[in-house]
């Protein structure tokens, strides 16, 4: 499937110029959780399994694969049939839009992350050189944001127009290869909001990496949940906001 459409611009440039130019796609998806959570996105419509697992994963709703009963997805419609942990949220008929932070807000849900995973400044460089060479639809179209989980030889890879469904779709990729989250980092481009901190708190990844600042809320969330978490990756240089212990410089 192509994720991208060709279209005519004008370039301006001197004098009015015809160019072809490539835009990403964005399609909305309709995520219905047990018949009766519901939740739409736009988003790239690839990878969408991975990206409805990570989103589970990442929202509390589930703590393993094994725990979804139902994956369905047809066209711009995913049915997932899952164990609610938490039966109150079935009373719920919209799960909230990542502005208010979704149902990512339950910050109490999220244990303290336990793990002596550390890597080197070398191997975060060398992370975020395969992820820009890997970035196709960021390249072609200026659209995307890019996302990789990182565990040992494995570079899981991801691109979306949403930042949050880019991470999803990582986290999804990375727990139908089996690959023990404490022992992963992540890097990806965007910033770093508490609800996208909670997210990767919550599957337990004790690294985050990005290109791009960092929020206040996500700070804390950061500072409470264990993570290191590490903005402003360029130039050969980064800064470490939180548990510094994890990268060895």
């Amino acid at each position: 499937m192509r994720l991208y459409k060709d279209v005519i611009a004008f370039k301006v440039d001197g004098k009015p110029a015809r160019v072809k130019e490539r835009v990403i796609k964005d399609s909305e998806i309709h995520l219905i959780i047990n018949g009766i959570l519901s939740r739409r996105f736009y988003v790239t419509p690839s990878n969408l399994r991975e990206f409805t697992i990570g989103y589970l994963l990442g929202e509390g709703l589930i703590e393993k694969v094994s725990d979804i009963k139902l994956l369905d997805i047809d066209r711009g419609t995913i049915n997932v049939g899952i164990d609610l942990k938490d039966e109150s949220m079935a009373r719920e008929s919209v799960v909230g839009s990542d502005s208010l932070g979704g149902w990512r807000y339950r910050i109490e849900s999220v244990k303290e992350i336990n793990s002596t995973f550390s890597i080197t400044s070398d191997e975060l460089f060398e992370a975020f050189d395969r992820l820009v060479k890997g970035a196709r639809l960021w390249k072609m179209t200026g659209g995307a944001h890019v996302a990789a989980l990182v565990s040992g030889d494995k570079f899981i890879l991801a691109e979306d127009v949403s930042r949050h469904v880019a991470v999803d779709k990582i986290i999804g990729a990375g727990a139908l290869e089996m690959v023990d989250f404490t022992e992963t980092f992540i890097v990806y481009s965007g910033r770093m909001p508490a609800d996208m901190l909670i997210k990767v708190a919550r599957v337990g990844i004790p690294i985050i990496a990005s290109n791009a600042a960092p929020t206040y809320s996500g700070y804390k969330v950061a500072v409470d949940a264990g993570l290191t978490m590490i903005g402003f990756v360029r130039d050969e240089r980064f800064n470490i906001y939180t548990h510094p212990e994890r990268i060895k410089t």
